[in-house]
Parts: C-alpha cells; sequence; structure tokens
C-alpha cells in the first residue's frame, strides 16, 4: 500500500483498537507497523491481536510490521496502611525493604538492588516525576532522603532513579516468558525496555536467536551515555521521549533526540521518536498546535516513524490520530525546505561497494529525471543504507522475504514489494519496472534506477546499479542475458 509520505508511523493497539475493522481501519489511514504493548494483555489477547494483524496484511496484500515492547522491569514503592501519603517539601522520608505497609515517615521499596547501588545525593522520583528527594544516607536496606519537591505517594507508585547506573537486568522473568510467546508467535520487531548498556542488547539477541529484529528504547540517562556502544548492538533505536523527560531536566530532551536521530541515520538503523506526540487526541479529534509542531519536528530531523501510544490504544480518536499523522508527515515532506534540510544532515559511517552504490543511485535518481530506486534486497542492508540517503525519489525495496519486507516497514520511505527468487539480473529489472508502474512510481514513459547484488540472493552483495527503462521491451531489447 503506497504512502503518499517517506516517514513510517507506529500504531498502538489497545482496548480502542483491537477487532478487526479498526486494525484494518488504522493501516488503511496510515499505520505501518503495530506495536504490541506486552505491559497490558494476556498472552491470549496478544495471540488475537497478531491473528487480525496478520488478516488485515493478507486481506489488503500489504506487508506490516508487528512491533512487541516488552514491559521491563517495574521499580514500585509497596503500600501504605492508611492511604496515600501528603510528602511536604523539606521533611524526611525513608525508603527500606521492611514488607509492612508504609506511613508518613517510611514506605517500602522491595528492590535491594537500588540500594546496592545508591550513594548520599542520588536523586529518587517517585510518581512520574512528580515527588523528588534526595538521598542523605543510605545502608544495604534503607535511603534515608530529604523531600526536594513533595506531593501525594500511595500504593505502588514507581519509582526512577536516574543518576545511578543499576545492576538490574534488562530483562525480567516476565520479559523472558514474553520474548519467547512473540518470537514464537511471529513479530518482527522486538522493543527493549530499562536498556542501560549494550549488554542487555547482546542478552536479548541471544534469547531471540534471529526471530526477530532488536530496538533498544532508550528512557535513561546511562542509556545515553552509552548510546554509541547500544546502537552497535542494536537494529534499530527508540526515543522514549516520556521516560527520559523523567529522569533528565525536560529542556535536555530535544537536543538529545536532534542527537540520537542523527546517529541512527549515519549508521542505517531505524529510529522511532515516541511518547506523548499526539497526547490531546486521546479524549479530542483535533490536536494541539503545539503537538503537530512536535510531529513536525520530528519529521524535519529526519527520524524514520513516528508512534502513537495511548493516542490509538484507548483513545476516543484512533483512527483520526493516525491521519493527523499522515496529514503532518505529507505536508512537511512537500515543503520546499524539507529537501534541503534532510540533504544538509546526509552523513555516512561506511565505505564499503554498497556504501558508495546507494549514494550513485541517489545522485542519479535526483539529477535525472528518474522516478524511482529499486532495490533488492535479501537481508534489508541495501534498503537500509538507500533509506538513509533520504533520496528524494520514492524507494521499492524488493524481496523475496517475508520477514525482510515487514521490518522494513519501520523505515523511512521504504515501498516493500513481495518477490519470486531470481537467477538472472535481467529478471530483476523487469520485476522492478513491473513493480514501480503497478505502484503508480512510474509509467512506461519512465526510467527508473535497479540497485541488486550479483549472485543473488547472497545477503551483503550489492554491486550493480542500472538506469532501466519501465517499458519492458526496451528492457528485452537493450539488457543482456
Amino acid at each position: 500500500m503506497r504512502r503518499l509520505r517517506n516517514v513510517k508511523i507506529v500504531a498502538t493497539l489497545g482496548p480502542a483498537s483491537e477487532d478487526y475493522d479498526t486494525i484494518r481501519a488504522l493501516h488503511e489511514a496510515g499505520a505501518d507497523v503495530f506495536r504490541l504493548n506486552m505491559s497490558h494483555g494476556s498472552h491470549d489477547e496478544i495471540r488475537e491481536k497478531h491473528r487480525i494483524i496478520r488478516e488485515v496484511e493478507r486481506d489488503l496484500d500489504s506487508p506490516i510490521a508487528i512491533l512487541a515492547d516488552l514491559q521491563g522491569p517495574k521499580l514500585r514503592v509497596g503500600t501504605f496502611a492508611a492511604g496515600p501519603v501528603d510528602l511536604a517539601e523539606g521533611a524526611t522520608f525513608r525508603f527500606d525493604l521492611d514488607g509492612a505497609p508504609g506511613d508518613g515517615a517510611r514506605v517500602c521499596l522491595p528492590h535491594p538492588e537500588i540500594f546496592q547501588a545508591l550513594a548520599p545525593g542520588a536523586t529518587l522520583l517517585v510518581n512520574d516525576g512528580k515527588i523528588r528527594l534526595r538521598v542523605e544516607a543510605c545502608g544495604a536496606d534503607f535511603a534515608d532522603c530529604t523531600v526536594i519537591a513533595g506531593g501525594e505517594i500511595s500504593d505502588r507508585k514507581g519509582v526512577n532513579v536516574p543518576d545511578v547506573l543499576l545492576p538490574l537486568a534488562a530483562l525480567s522473568d516476565k520479559d523472558r516468558a514474553d520474548l519467547e510467546f512473540v518470537c514464537t508467535l511471529g513479530i518482527d520487531w522486538l522493543a527493549l525496555s530499562f536498556v542501560q548498556r549494550a549488554e542487555d542488547v547482546e542478552e536479548a539477541r541471544a534469547l531471540a536467536d534471529g526471530r526477530a529484529a532488536l530496538l533498544a528504547k532508550i528512557e535513561k540517562p546511562s542509556a545515553v551515555e552509552r548510546f554509541d556502544e547500544i546502537l552497535v548492538a542494536s537494529d534499530g533505536i527508540m526515543v522514549a521521549r516520556g521516560d527520559l523527560g523523567v529522569e533528565l531536566p525536560v529542556q535536555k530532551v530535544p537536543p538529545i533526540q536532534k542527537r540520537l536521530i542523527r546517529k541512527c541515520r549515519a549508521a542505517a538503523k531505524p529510529v522511532i521518536v515516541a511518547t506523548q506526540m499526539l497526547e490531546s487526541m486521546i479524549e479530542s479529534p483535533m490536536p494541539t498546535r503545539a503537538e503537530v509542531s512536535d510531529v513536525a519536528a520530528a519529521i524535519y530531523e529526519g527520524t524514520d516513524a513516528i508512534m502513537l501510544s495511548a493516542e490509538s490504544a484507548a483513545g476516543q480518536y484512533p483512527v483520526e490520530a493516525v491521519q493527523t499523522m499522515d496529514k503532518v508527515a505529507a505536508e512537511v515532506e512537500s515543503d520546499t525546505n524539507y529537501a534541503s534540510i534532510i540533504a544538509a544532515s546526509r552523513q555516512t559511517e561506511g565505505h564499503s561497494i554498497a556504501d558508495a552504490m546507494v549514494a550513485a543511485a541517489r545522485e542519479i535518481a535526483e539529477t535525472t529525471d528518474i522516478k524511482a530506486i529499486c532495490c533488492f534486497t535479501q537481508s534489508g542492508t541495501t534498503a537500509l543504507l538507500t533509506a538513509r540517503e533520504r533520496p528524494g525519489v520514492p524507494i521499492i525495496a524488493m524481496t523475496s522475504l517475508r520477514g525482510t519486507a515487514r521490518r522494513l516497514c519501520l523505515s523511512w520511505g521504504c515501498n516493500c514489494v513481495m518477490t519470486a527468487e531470481l537467477e538472472r539480473f535481467k529478471g530483476a529489472v523487469v520485476n522492478a519496472a513491473r513493480a514501480a508502474r503497478a505502484g503508480g512510481f512510474a509509467t512506461e514513459e519512465d526510467q527508473i534506477v535497479v540497485t541488486a547484488g550479483v549472485p543473488f540472493n547472497v545477503p551483503g552483495t550489492t554491486n550493480i546499479l542500472r538506469v532501466a527503462p519501465c517499458d519492458e521491451r526496451l528492457i528485452y531489447n537493450t539488457d543482456p542475458g
């Protein structure tokens, strides 16, 4: 299904979007990737959503990526004997391992790993950062704190520890069970929460064993500090701005977002900008102007994808939220400034033959009357490198592997088309011409650029580029072999 924009849209499924009609409407409205949030829903409910997505994919003959988002370890306080407690600024408060219900002076924090890592001066945040405490003294089973920013604390509120590298694995027992379940089910991308270091991604990769591509969520300061090594270990990145905005001063998040997007693009790895993009559309059919500007800013920065969370999962207007993103993206990308902004941020890290081939394809397409770049890819690497170039013409990613087509649904500009396994380059050119015509990218009078690797069906062999006519008669008359 051809989109009239290059940036991709990720829509989270939930109670507001779990039946066939709504999921199909979301895809037709512009959702390229569906996110399954493993924090909510049983395995049976996840299995049913997966079944419906694949049914929509089959009915519309349109590849769809499924992203399973693991919950990660959740740090929460215990309970309070007499209900919520108001913590006043300047007051003292203790966290400990005592399982007894809390009061105005203390509460259980059932995570010994936190106490092992704390030091005086560390910060503890409660309830999405609404309450801020400074550690004054601590030990193996307690932390005595001063309340810096007060508020109401109640049962099982979440705790963040922003300035400490916690000795916690990114995968809890629940995550391990969920990972095996969704990989067996057949998902395309696996998002990892609570990533602090590259080893967290490598642990998940060993468990996934090639059954899904891995996307690291950047939601902790420690992940920002170690981003380069995390990027190397990952197949993609999610900039989870909500949690970053809790653990870091909010003014630091926009420049971090811009920096991470550029690094991902240079590495030819897809990046999603996520959290609260159209938050008001949970209850309103119209977004705020600030939200529209936020979405537009991410697109101008060159992100591969933008994501809806509660807007599509639990909101009153899930389809309208996708339509809004689609319209904003189309408008931004039609702006005459967009191409120059994207071109100015172009940078590469590789110097391989494949890097040179995709750069040449983009240069040829943008300086002559070429209608599309058709790249044949098995692993998806050639398409990712082509997407990194951000060409001014459509990218048609052609592959015989359904899994590759689905994974590329997350990558900027990739229009994924299934093709049979090919043995000869002439057959590839003919198939590319047919795909360009069938998708409305070109007519018989037009030309396209075709990139491929010889021998065929071998990953990492991109070594041939051809400017080809879309008229098959001319292909057969002029192409040898």
